[in-house]
């Protein structure tokens, strides 16, 4: 339900990514592939976890839940982004456009904030690894995932709320695939000076520092890893924590890149770019990375792979 009257707007139009039809049906092929793939490589992720005793461990109850978290993502814009690229009208009503808006919003933040919990976890498991069972229980395992889905949820409503307050007069046309916030807000013809201090506020919380906690928690890891002796340890600790690492680095850089960057300097369409990259690029990298890179994880794969 709406917050507020003041808007004239009832839907809005995306520019997308091209208006020539034999551009949007490659694209639509290409995005199509992707996102089959994204889907497969997270289901069979989660089936192994669940399905495989070794994998009952609190890395892979994380691992389990970014899976879920990039399904989720994804299929909150793939799906109407095909559509459009098999039509010339792409449009989304309003109501539509903020509960996209609200869900990438609270799956997004979501995400950032669960990467840094999985960086805890490879933190107590290489650094304090004989007290791993006890700091990492089942109890608190829980409690960090529960608080990474609820910051994402109270991150989504005030953004969401803010967004629906604001008045859009006749402008309607989003230079976008999808209503992302940032490419929203831009068409207001109010005042959003709320909406941006709350979007400065939200980058910090939810961007800024919990990438600043998995770099600090990455330091003492490395760390801990050169002072052990044998290579062979030191082989075993470092690919336990390159997967994660690699999937920090492509999730929260096109995400600091797209909201905490200097907007004057931004290159015509790179938001768009940006947004695509860890909406639908990102997504479909993550269970390639986790598998190509994690034994436990292959050898649970290629189980189901048998049977």
């Amino acid at each position: 339900m709406r917050l507020s009257n003041q808007t004239t707007v009832h839907e809005f139009v995306f520019t997308g990514f091209s208006r020539a039809r034999e551009t949007n049906l490659w694209l639509f092929a290409v995005v199509f592939t992707m996102y089959l793939i994204t889907l497969a490589g997270n289901m069979l992720i989660i089936t192994a976890i669940r399905i495989d005793p070794r994998l009952n461990t609190p890395m892979y109850f994380f691992l389990s839940n970014l899976s879920f978290l990039d399904i989720c993502y994804t299929t909150s814009v793939v799906p109407q982004l095909l559509a459009h690229f098999l039509t010339s009208h792409k449009t989304i009503s309003f109501d539509r456009c903020m509960a996209q808006l609200y869900i990438s919003l609270f799956l997004g933040s979501t995400e950032f904030i669960l990467l840094a919990a999985m960086a805890y976890d490879r933190y107590v498991a290489v650094c304090h690894p004989l007290h791993y069972k006890v700091i990492m229980s089942p109890r608190v395992c829980t409690q960090l995932a529960v608080m990474s889905w609820f910051i994402g949820f109270l991150n989504a409503v005030v953004q969401t709320t803010f967004t629906m307050c604001l008045r859009f007069c006749n402008l309607n046309t989003i230079n976008h695939f999808a209503c992302e916030v940032l490419a929203v807000v831009k068409l207001s013809c109010s005042d959003t000076f709320a909406n941006d201090i709350s979007l400065m506020v939200a980058g910090v919380l939810v961007l800024l520092i919990p990438c600043t906690l998995v770099m600090l928690s990455y330091v003492y890891i490395i760390s801990a890893i050169l002072r052990i002796r044998s290579s062979e340890g030191r082989h075993r600790a470092f690919s336990t924590c390159t997967s994660h690492l690699t999937v920090v680095i492509l999730c929260y850089g096109t995400a600091i890149v797209a909201y905490l960057s200097p907007k004057d300097n931004s290159v015509p369409n790179q938001d768009k770019m940006l947004a695509f990259f860890y909406a639908v690029v990102t997504p479909m990298l993550n269970p390639i990375i986790y598998s190509l890179r994690n034994k436990d994880v292959k050898g649970a794969l290629s189980k189901i792979g048998k049977k």
